[in-house]
C-alpha cells in the first residue's frame, strides 16, 4: 500500500512537472509569435498639447499604453523593425527614443532648434530630424543614440523623408518655397528644388521615383531623376501631411484647413477621392498593407481610421491633447 502511494505521489509529481513544462514552453511559445508578428501592429501617436504618445492597436484600434516623452512631442518616426519610436520634442530640442518592447524612453538625443520632421532609413542605422530653427538636419547613428553629422538645408526645414535604396533625403524648407535633396553618402545638400508656397510634408513612392510635397494649396510631383516638379495637383485647404500607399497607387493628403483627405491617383495625379475625417487633420500613414488609413487630428483629440477600399471613416480612435503625429507613425514591416 506504500508503494503504491509513494507510486501515485511521483506519477502524480511526473504529471505535474510535464503540464508545467508544457504551459512554460506553450507560453514562451505563444509570446515569442506575438512579439514576432507585431512589430507592425501599432500606431504611435504624438500628442503634442501634453507630453505624451498614444499607443493604438492596428488590429483592435484600441490605446494600448501611454509613454510619457516630455513637453511638445512633435514629429514621429518607427524604425522598420518595429523595435524603436523616434520622437522630435520642438520646445526641447531633443529626440525620444522609444523601446517599444517596454513602450519606455530608453534614450534622450540632443539635436537642432525646433525640431519637427524625422524620418528613419530603410536599414534602420540612421535618423534624419529637420530642425527648424537652426536651418539643418541632424543625422543619429541609431546604434550610439548620438548625432553623427549636420547637413545645412534650407530655412525651416520641416517634413522629411529618405528615399527606398537610403541614398537620398529630400526636406521640405517651408520659408524657402523649396526641396533639399541630401546625399547620405557624404551627408551634403547635392540639389534644390523649387516647389510650391509653403511646403510642408513629403514622402517618397516604394520606387523612389516620385516625391511628394504638401504646399500652401497644392502637392508637388518631384520627378526623382531630374529633381525637377513634373505635375502639382490642387487639393484641399491647406495640405499638410502626406503618405503613399505601400502599392505606390495613391497618396493619401490630409487637409488640415477643411478637415478633408484627398486621394490622389499616382497614375493620372486626379484626386479621385475626398474623405471627411474632423477638424484639423494633420498626420497620415498607412497599415503596412496598405488596407487601412489612420489620420490625427490636431484639434479633437482623436485618430480617425480609414478603409483605403471604401475611402470611408471606419472608427475613431481617442487619444491625447492635441494629436499631431506628423510622420511615419506606423512600421513598415509586414511581419
Amino acid at each position: 500500500m506504500k508503494m503504491d502511494k509513494k507510486f501515485c505521489s511521483v506519477a502524480l509529481a511526473s504529471t505535474t512537472i510535464v503540464l508545467f513544462l508544457i504551459l512554460t514552453l506553450s507560453t514562451i511559445s505563444i509570446a515569442t509569435a506575438q512579439n514576432t508578428s507585431s512589430t507592425a501592429k501599432y500606431a504611435y501617436i504624438t500628442n503634442s498639447g501634453s507630453t505624451t504618445v498614444s499607443v493604438i492597436d492596428i488590429t483592435t484600434n484600441k490605446v494600448t499604453a501611454t509613454i510619457n516623452v516630455g513637453k511638445y512631442p512633435y514629429g514621429v518616426a518607427v524604425n522598420p523593425a518595429g523595435t524603436k519610436v523616434y520622437v522630435s520634442k520642438e520646445a526641447s530640442g531633443v529626440v525620444s527614443v522609444i523601446n517599444t518592447a517596454t513602450n519606455k524612453v530608453a534614450a534622450t538625443v540632443s539635436v537642432g532648434k525646433k525640431p519637427w520632421g524625422v524620418a528613419i532609413n530603410p536599414a534602420g542605422t540612421k535618423v534624419y530630424v529637420a530642425n527648424e530653427g537652426s536651418k539643418t538636419v541632424s543625422v543619429i547613428d541609431t546604434t550610439s543614440n548620438k548625432v553623427t553629422a549636420t547637413v545645412s538645408v534650407g530655412n525651416y526645414p520641416c517634413g522629411v523623408a529618405v528615399n527606398p535604396p537610403g541614398t537620398k533625403v529630400y526636406v521640405a524648407n517651408s520659408l524657402d518655397n523649396t526641396v533639399s535633396v541630401i546625399d547620405t553618402s557624404t551627408n551634403k545638400a547635392i540639389a534644390t528644388i523649387k516647389v510650391g508656397n509653403l511646403p510642408t510634408g513629403v514622402a517618397v513612392n516604394p520606387a523612389g521615383t516620385k516625391v511628394y510635397v504638401t504646399n500652401e494649396y497644392d502637392v508637388s510631383v518631384i520627378d526623382t531623376t531630374k529633381n525637377k516638379v513634373t505635375a502639382t495637383v490642387t487639393v484641399g485647404k491647406y495640405p499638410w501631411g502626406i503618405a503613399v500607399n505601400p502599392a505606390g497607387t495613391k497618396v493619401y493628403v490630409t487637409n488640415y484647413g477643411d478637415g478633408t483627405v484627398s486621394v490622389i491617383n499616382t497614375a493620372t495625379n486626379k484626386v479621385t477621392a475626398t474623405v471627411t475625417v474632423g477638424s484639423y487633420p494633420l498626420g497620415i500613414a498607412f497599415s503596412p498593407d496598405g488596407t487601412k488609413a489612420y489620420v490625427a487630428k490636431e484639434t479633437s483629440g482623436a485618430v480617425s481610421v480609414i478603409n483605403t477600399a471604401t475611402n470611408k471613416v471606419t472608427a475613431t480612435v481617442t487619444v491625447g491633447k492635441e494629436p499631431a503625429a506628423f510622420g511615419q507613425f506606423i512600421s513598415s514591416a509586414t511581419t
